[in-house]
């Protein structure tokens, strides 16, 4: 079982099966269903990354894409005197991958513009309940996530912070599915306590909030 939930997935694959087309390759890639597959990608956007870190984004895609026209070249000329040689007519070695449809559609686009502008909107709504105090506790803890960014920033660059977050994605899903009962009761411990802690929060400060429904429910027995 995936961390996406096969309920929730089937069901926004039926609504929008263009995220399914994009979630189901990444999915298999970060789970490493296909070790040879996700060691590639996992080495190449891990050496890329750390190229980036070291030097301008424009000095390593300007390497890295002569090496890439280096090897199809060179490719392209073995097959060339191979079928020479051999008096063969194989075609164009790079046919299959020539022939691939790379256009977007109008319909494509339009999914992928839908689903990024829910999700800005979304955001922006967060921030501005956040900021404009709509509830104050979940103002509070925003507000100690952005202290602790503060020392994460003095600590780490950005960069490190994009292979630290590169490298969590292909490892952190993988220890979550091997170990998922222990970590959940973990998870569910420290959920507990800290909703309890928030509900005695909110009950000493009740500015612009509702009281928990045990909090209610206690002084109305009294």
């Amino acid at each position: 079982m995936s961390a996406f939930g096969e309920t929730g997935q089937n069901g926004v694959c039926k609504q929008r099966p263009l995220i399914c087309s994009i979630l189901d390759p990444m999915e298999s890639l970060i789970y490493w269903r296909d070790v040879k597959k996700s060691g590639i990608v996992f080495g190449a956007g891990l050496i890329t990354l750390a190229a980036i870190s070291s030097f301008s984004v424009i000095s390593v895609f300007a390497y890295l894409s002569l090496l890439t026209l280096f090897g199809t070249v060179a490719f392209r000329i073995y097959k060339s005197v191979t079928q020479a040689v051999q008096k063969t007519n194989e075609g164009h070695p790079f046919k299959d991958y020539l022939e691939l449809d790379l256009t977007l559609s109008h319909e494509k686009v339009q999914n992928i513009a839908g689903v990024a502008v829910a999700h800005i909107n979304g955001f922006i709504s967060e921030l501005r309940r956040l900021f404009l105090v709509e509830d104050i506790i979940d103002s509070i803890k925003f507000g100690v996530i952005l202290w602790v960014f503060t020392y994460v920033g003095a600590w780490f660059n950005g960069m490190t912070l994009v292979i630290l977050a590169f490298v969590s994605l292909f490892t952190l899903p993988k220890v979550y599915e091997n170990n998922k009962q222990s970590i959940d009761t973990h998870l569910d411990l420290v959920r507990s306590k800290l909703t309890e802690i928030t509900d005695k929060i909110r009950v000493a400060i009740p500015i612009g909030n509702k009281k928990p429904e045990a909090a209610a429910e206690s002084e109305k027995d009294k």
